[in-house]
């Protein structure tokens, strides 16, 4: 629920109210953005007295939140989140392209190819260090070895890294040396995994479920925002239908549906969304027309020989071209976008 208080209240009022809530075992949150001030009350408010507290002298009065995702949603949060790292912004007008291959396979290639993506401006390194596979025969990663390359490669070019974690026994390291923690769409719903990076702070990439709702991926924020971060990038990778002539279906309508119900930044990923490379770059300019706040993409300067989708990967002089396609569509749409 939302407590819309009287515009006369005053700061230290507020703050005395505040204290009061957290007494009743909800949390509580200033919403900026509106004529009057507003606290956003999530948690269980099954036994919350509104009664009395709609008598309180500062509230004017009492909304309710239908949505299950409270704080992820754009009701306790009307203005865009900015998710920052380093130099780097995404979300709030900010666009930023992820790139990079699906999985780190040696220090020559992941510096060749961070080195290339950064020369055609992209925003971060993406790169799998653990990688989650169907079979248990094909290649899972260098683990803690891809990461430390991913840190030699960012220490070379500068560009922040994207990496995904599998398991809490990994929460540490990630801690330490990952710039955007990403949750994949195998893990969406691995709630105490969700808890545990969440108390880490740190930014996160959700990707939707393979068979997941909207509902389900907002709920799956709302897990990292009660964790502790609302640093959270959300990312449309396609989803399982029935259609098999594509690896999933990219939901492109998740993108403007999402940025209407929810403050978080929202990308796309043309890459696993189809499956194949001819089909990233038609899939990456129609999320931008659609509204994305910024892309992810797998890049493989020789995809024939790379141990992880190397159908999806496009190559970096493909990238290059493709990067300028993107902002001449950004333009063609009259994006009113701030200085990337």
């Amino acid at each position: 629920m939302i407590l819309v208080l009287k515009q006369d209240a005053t700061m230290n009022a507020i703050a005395t109210l505040i204290d009061l809530l957290k007494t009743m075992g909800v949390s509580v949150q200033e919403i900026k953005g509106g004529a009057n001030p507003m606290l956003g009350i999530a948690g269980d408010v099954s036994a919350f007295p509104e009664d009395t507290i709609a008598r309180n002298e500062l509230v004017e009065t009492i909304l309710h939140v239908r949505e299950p995702y409270k704080r992820a949603g754009r009701r306790f949060h009307p203005e865009d989140t900015l998710v920052t790292v380093g130099n780097a912004k995404i979300g709030a007008g900010h666009f930023a392209v992820m790139a990079g291959p699906c999985s780190v396979e040696s220090e020559d290639q992941i510096l060749s190819i961070a080195r290339d993506i950064a020369g055609s401006g992209a925003t971060f390194l993406r790169g799998g260090a653990f990688k989650p596979r169907s079979s248990p025969y094909a290649f899972p990663g260098l683990g803690l070895d891809g990461l430390e390359l991913l840190k030699v490669a960012r220490q070379k070019t500068g560009l922040p890294i994207v990496t995904e974690i599998m398991s809490s026994e990994h929460l540490e390291a990630f801690a330490k040396d990952v710039d955007v923690i990403q949750i994949g769409a195998r893990n969406m719903q691995n709630f105490t995994l969700l808890r545990e990076v969440g108390a880490l702070g740190k930014p996160v990439l959700l990707k939707r479920g393979l068979s997941s709702t909207i509902e389900e991926l907002l709920m799956a924020a709302e897990y990292l925002i009660n964790g502790g971060t609302e640093n959270i990038i959300l990312c449309e990778r396609g989803i399982r239908t029935f259609e098999t002539a594509t690896r999933n279906t990219l939901d492109l309508s998740a993108i403007p549906v999402l940025k209407q119900k929810t403050h978080l930044p929202v990308i796309a990923d043309p890459s696993h969304g189809t499956g194949y490379w001819h089909l990233v770059e038609p899939m990456a300019l129609a999320a931008v027309a659609a509204g994305a706040d910024g892309l992810i993409i797998e890049v493989h300067n020789t995809p024939q020989t790379a141990l992880c989708d190397g159908q999806q990967s496009i190559t970096p002089e493909v990238f290059h071209h493709l990067m300028k396609k993107i902002q001449r569509v950004r333009q063609a749409i009259n994006v009113n976008n701030r200085e990337d």
